[in-house]
C-alpha cells in the first residue's frame, strides 16, 4: 500500500468531491502542533489561536462548497484530558461545518468497529492512519482495494448510525 506524506494526506482533504469521514479511536494524539493549545487548556488559560487554525478554514471551504465532513470519535469514559480538550474545541469545528459525533468505547466494541483510525473519502479511498506506541502520527497508508474500501464503508455506516451528535452528547 502506498504511504502518504503529510502533505499528500492534507491534499485529500482539499480534493475530495462529496464526502469525507474520519473515525478516531484513540484517547489521545501527540500531535506537535496541538501541544501548546492542550497545555493552555489544562492550565485553564485562553487560547485565541485555536479559532484561527488552518484546519478550520479548510473545513469551512469544503462545507461551504456543499461537501460533507463527518467525524466519529470513539471515547473512553471518563474522558482523557485530550478528549476534554477536543470537546472544548468542538464548537469551532461545528461552526466550520464539521458534523462530529461521539461513541462510547464499549458500544464501539459491541459493533465490532476497528481499533484503528481511518479516513474515508468519497466512499472510494481509505487512508489507514498509523500511530506509534506513544500516539504520535506515522506515515499513513492509501488504500483503494474495493474489498477494503467496502469494509470501511460498513464500519463508517455503523459508527455514524450509533454515534451521538456532539450537541446531544455534551447535553447528556
Amino acid at each position: 500500500m502506498p504511504l502518504l506524506t503529510p502533505a499528500e494526506f492534507g491534499a485529500l482533504w482539499d480534493t475530495f468531491q462529496h464526502t469525507a469521514f474520519k473515525l478516531e479511536v484513540r484517547d489521545q494524539y501527540l500531535v506537535d502542533s496541538e501541544q501548546e493549545s492542550l497545555r493552555r487548556f489544562l492550565a485553564g488559560e485562553s487560547d485565541p489561536g485555536r479559532a484561527t487554525r488552518p484546519w478550520l478554514a479548510k473545513m469551512k471551504a469544503a462545507t461551504g462548497a456543499g461537501k460533507r465532513v463527518e467525524r466519529v470519535r470513539v471515547v473512553s469514559e471518563p474522558h482523557s484530558d485530550y478528549v476534554r480538550w477536543l470537546l472544548a474545541g468542538n464548537p469551532l469545528n461545528v461552526a466550520a461545518g464539521e458534523d462530529i459525533r461521539y461513541l462510547a468505547r464499549p458500544r464501539a466494541a459491541e459493533l465490532c468497529l476497528p481499533r484503528h483510525d481511518f479516513a474515508l473519502f468519497d466512499s472510494s479511498t481509505v487512508v489507514l492512519l498509523n500511530f506509534d506506541d506513544e500516539d504520535r502520527p506515522r506515515q499513513h497508508e492509501l488504500v483503494t482495494d474495493p474489498g477494503v474500501v467496502v469494509q470501511h464503508c460498513r464500519w463508517r455506516d455503523a459508527a455514524w448510525h450509533y454515534a451521538v451528535p456532539y450537541s446531544r452528547y455534551v447535553a447528556e
